[in-house]
Formats: structure tokens, sequence, C-alpha cells
């Protein structure tokens, strides 16, 4: 027993030990605001990181707005699960070699509350189904305060929602359920498996403008997924959406991490923001 309790106290001290050498890699132009937001209804508050284009200080611009889930895992390895999407260096190399620039919101996950936060319908594994709160959270209290506190393009066609996995499902979730305030989504790998005929019948009962920008992607590697995802584009299309306003990717050898969400974010803002 006492060899037992050594070797977890072992094991423990070790995990402790990485994840604090793990080197900070978010570039100079990533901050964390000061104070967490208090988010109404849920009783807990929130970090929020936030990403302002290298020549923000320098420019009276105002610039299109990026709302992404798992904040954590978009700027620093050393916050990140299992890695970042590396959304800062893309966007630097972006404004740099084509001029692109545009403010990310990246809102920390719940870590263990994450799955109830991120669900906005029923599912037998979720105890507490909290994703509407979650999405007014960052409509009714999170935007206001980037758009009151730094240069943005409020308006719909400037301001969209991007996440993977159940950051996926609640990024669909959000631009259907407030198709006023985003004009455009990132779906990458979405859960749909939470529960797929409530999000058919809400999709079909909420059809968004025809101007709405849909990008999906999901990795042939991810299993049922794949099917689930290319169930809903088409479920999408046969609502007669603007076809030129929806785009499908199955990325060959893409499995459900970091490292292949972070590929595709390039390619998602290019065509979500006409950067092309």
């Amino acid at each position: 027993m006492k060899r037992h309790f050594l070797i977890l106290t072992f094991l423990f001290i070790s995990l402790v030990s990485f994840a604090q050498s793990r080197p900070h890699t978010a570039t100079d132009n990533v901050i964390v605001l000061e104070e967490p937001f208090t988010m109404p209804g849920l009783d807990r508050t929130r970090t929020v990181r936030l990403y302002l284009p290298p020549g923000y200080s320098d420019s009276d611009k105002q610039y299109p707005v990026l709302y992404m889930h798992d904040g954590q895992n978009l700027f620093d390895y050393a916050t990140s699960y299992v890695g970042e999407w590396k959304v800062d260096e893309t966007l630097n190399q972006l404004a740099d070699s084509i001029g692109f620039e545009m403010i990310v919101v990246g809102i920390d996950n719940g870590q263990g509350l994450r799955m109830n936060e991120l669900a906005p319908f029923d599912n037998p594994r979720v105890e507490k189904v909290e994703g509407d709160l979650y999405m007014k959270f960052i409509v009714e209290t999170i935007k206001p305060y980037i758009n009151k506190n730094y240069r943005t393009l409020p308006d719909r066609k400037n301001t969209a929602l991007m996440g993977s996995s159940m950051g996926g499902l609640i990024s669909h979730y959000g631009i259907y359920q407030y198709p006023e305030v985003f004009g455009k989504a990132g779906i990458f790998s979405p859960s749909y498996w939470i529960n797929w005929q409530a999000v058919k019948s809400f999709t079909q009962d909420n059809p968004l403008p025809k101007d709405a920008k849909l990008y999906f992607c999901v990795g042939d590697k991810e299993g049922m997924m794949v099917g689930s995802m290319n169930a809903m584009v088409e479920f999408i299309k046969n609502q007669e959406h603007n076809e030129e306003n929806l785009t499908s990717f199955v990325v060959p050898g893409g499995e459900h991490n970091e490292a292949q969400w972070e590929v595709e974010f390039k390619k998602a803002v290019l065509w979500l923001f006409g950067a092309e």
C-alpha cells in the first residue's frame, strides 16, 4: 500500500512539474482581460482572452470580431489541454502577408463544467444543460463589453462564432439562435451526437438568412462525426440555404485534435471573411 501511494505521489508531482514547465507561447498582442466576467444565471465567473491585430495601437481602424470557445486552447501552449490552435501566430502571419486583420475573443471553458455549458440540447450524459445561458452570456455580456472598449465592426456581417467538438455544436446553435448577431460560423468536428434529433429540429425551425456563412470541417478519422456532419450539411442545403455561403470539408487523415483545427483555422477565417 505504501509503495502504491508513493508511486501515485510521484506521478502526481511529475504531472504538476510538467504542466508548470510548459512554455508560454502566446504572442505579445494576446492579453488576458484583468477582471473575470460574471455569468448571469450560472453563479460563476469566466476568464476572457483577447487577440488584437499587430497594428491595433497605431491605427484608428475598426475590425471584424471572431468569438471562439475553449479560450485556453487558442493562443498558449502553457494553458492548453493537449495543444493550441496557434490563432495568434496564424493571424499575425496573415496581417503581414495579405493585410487581413481581425479581433479574436476567446472565452475560457468551464473545465469540469465544459460539457454543461456547451450543451444546448438534452443528453443523458449531461446532468444540467446550460448552452442557452452560455450563449446569452456571450451575446448580452461579452459582446457589448468588447464593442464598448475596443474598435470593432459590431454588425452581424463582421461578427462570427467558431469552435470545435462541443464548441462546434454550440457555434451551430449560436448562429441559429442569434442570426441577428452572428453572420458567420466555423463549425469544426461538431458533436451532433449529443442529440441529433434536437439539433435537426432546431435547425429546421430556425432557418438562417441566406447570406449567413457556414464553414464545416471534420477529419476522416473522427468516426461517427463524419457521417453526422455530412448529413447536417445536406439537411441545410435541402433547406435551400445559399450554397455559395456554405462549404464543408472532410480532411484526409484528420483526427479529433488541435493539430487538425489549427490547420483548418486559417482556411476557415479566410473563407468566412472573404479574404481568400
